[in-house]
């Protein structure tokens, strides 16, 4: 019953045009080649378990934790996230947007914006101190770690000490900016450099590409 009501609410999404292809490689980091291949890549993440043509929650933690049943803090957020209409599912428009963020030649400024997000649970605008610390022991957990609580209270106050420069007990995305300058490596993770070689992984479809990457901005 619950799969015949998602059927009305969700229509098996049809493969992006060529022109729409080039409407993203437009707007994000990645050429029209790439966005070809990520095609490829989405076509065989959304049809892994709920083959509707849509990335659904199960199928996004299959890929990127090998099994659908396993819930990690980072990569519900993830979903959450990349999840731009809010409506439960990754469109291909959505993945490759949200992907493009951790491309090499995305600009550091998307990147700073995207992992404030990823900390700013309650999607106040801030990074409190709560906020912080349920990251901090997500982390902790995830990596199978443990540390006494005082220990744990005493990283997240440090940050918010540092970080905080207005005095009011929160990170705001200034804030956040500067600390990222002081510290680059908190967003390290932001930039996959497999990425650029997409292609490689998916090279078929370079083959079949109808338009050379220097036609779209020539």
């Amino acid at each position: 019953m619950n799969s015949m009501a998602s059927c009305f609410c969700l229509k098996r999404a049809g493969r992006p045009t060529l022109e729409e292809h080039s409407i993203l490689a437009s707007e994000t980091s990645f050429t029209v080649n790439e966005v070809d291949a990520l095609y490829t890549l989405y076509e065989k993440l959304s049809s892994s378990i709920t083959d509707d043509g849509l990335l659904h929650k199960e199928d996004f933690q299959l890929a990127l934790l090998d099994s659908s049943n396993k819930h990690t803090f980072f990569a519900d957020r993830l979903f959450d996230l990349f999840d731009l209409k809010h409506n439960g599912v990754i469109e291909f428009g959505e993945f490759v947007r949200s992907l493009s963020i951790f491309h090499p030649r995305a600009p550091e400024a998307d990147k700073i914006a995207f992992s404030f997000k990823l900390y700013d649970l309650r999607c106040t605008g801030y990074i409190e101190h709560d906020e912080l610390k349920e990251m901090v022991l997500a982390l902790l957990r995830e990596s199978e770690l443990t540390l006494p609580d005082d220990v744990v209270e005493a990283i997240v106050n440090k940050t918010i000490m540092e970080a905080d420069l207005k005095g009011d007990g929160r990170i705001d995305p200034e804030e956040w900016k500067e600390l990222v300058a002081r510290h680059p490596s908190v967003i390290k993770n932001m930039t996959l450099p497999h990425l650029k070689e997409i292609t490689l992984a998916f090279p078929s479809f370079v083959m079949k590409t109808r338009v050379q990457d220097s036609e779209l901005f020539s």
